[in-house]
């Protein structure tokens, strides 16, 4: 079972527990604003979510991973890696990207969480590349972008609907120095 500790965070596999805190998580409209078309999901459709990254898991050898706090084992969201699926011009790079409840934001736990998954994703899986895709505006994430050291690659669209996107990019040499 993959795990990665740092000093505040364990971020771990999927468990059946973890289903309730993430839908309550998913269900918030502020959380959700970033995320695909800004819908929130209910607990349906946060099962598949899980289950769909559980799969990602076992036939990649990567996906997001459930985070949760060491002092409390509290679940406070997802980080990890994906295939840029939503946004077929990336593809095949993959694609880092994290969600937190709002009552955990602004504590820096999604960079602490990024930064291990990014290592991770280019010492560990042997990556090359690292992609994340943001919404125009979300300065949050543009903010844990720059901790990561990813740069702008380019702007684009997206595909579905039509919003502005910035791509933001990492590759080994950049990290390494």
């Amino acid at each position: 079972m993959t795990e990665i500790r740092t000093p505040r965070l364990l971020l771990r596999r999927w468990t059946d527990d973890d289903l309730a805190p993430m839908a309550e998580i998913n269900s918030d409209p502020e959380v959700m604003r970033w995320i695909g078309d800004g819908s929130v999901r209910d607990l349906d459709e946060t099962a598949e979510d899980i289950e769909r990254w559980e799969e990602e898991w076992d036939e990649e050898g990567f996906g997001l991973f459930a985070v949760e706090l060491l002092a409390s084992g509290e679940l406070i969201g997802s980080v990890g890696l994906s295939a840029a699926g939503d946004l077929p011009e990336v593809l095949p790079d993959v694609e880092i990207s994290w969600r937190l409840g709002a009552q955990f934001w602004g504590q820096g736990y999604a960079s602490e969480a990024a930064q291990a998954v990014l290592e991770f994703a280019l010492q560990d899986r042997g990556l090359d590349r690292v992609v994340a895709v943001t919404r125009l505006g979300d300065e949050q994430s543009e903010n844990v972008l720059r901790k990561l050291d990813l740069v702008l690659d380019r702007e684009t669209k997206h595909p579905e609907h039509g919003f502005a996107l910035n791509v933001h990019s990492i590759d080994l040499t950049e990290y390494e120095a």
